[in-house]
């Protein structure tokens, strides 16, 4: 499976209020109908951080790729 690159899931996350938490991006990303590359990197964040903007998140997703 590819990995999602920072612009796909930023595409997902679009209007997404910050600071947001794990299970918050992954809800948002769900309705902004994400697919699952985007959804399974989301789900690899860590459980107990938050995000307060984009660049912080795309920092975490740096992390595990």
């Amino acid at each position: 499976m590819t990995k999602a690159n920072p612009v796909a899931v930023q595409k997902h996350l679009k209007g997404v209020d910050y600071p947001a938490g794990k299970q918050e991006l992954i809800k948002h990303a769900r309705q902004q109908g994400a697919g699952r590359d985007v959804l399974s990197l989301l789900e690899q964040l860590p459980e107990d951080e938050e995000y307060d903007n984009p660049a912080d998140l795309n920092k975490a997703i740096g992390k595990i790729q």
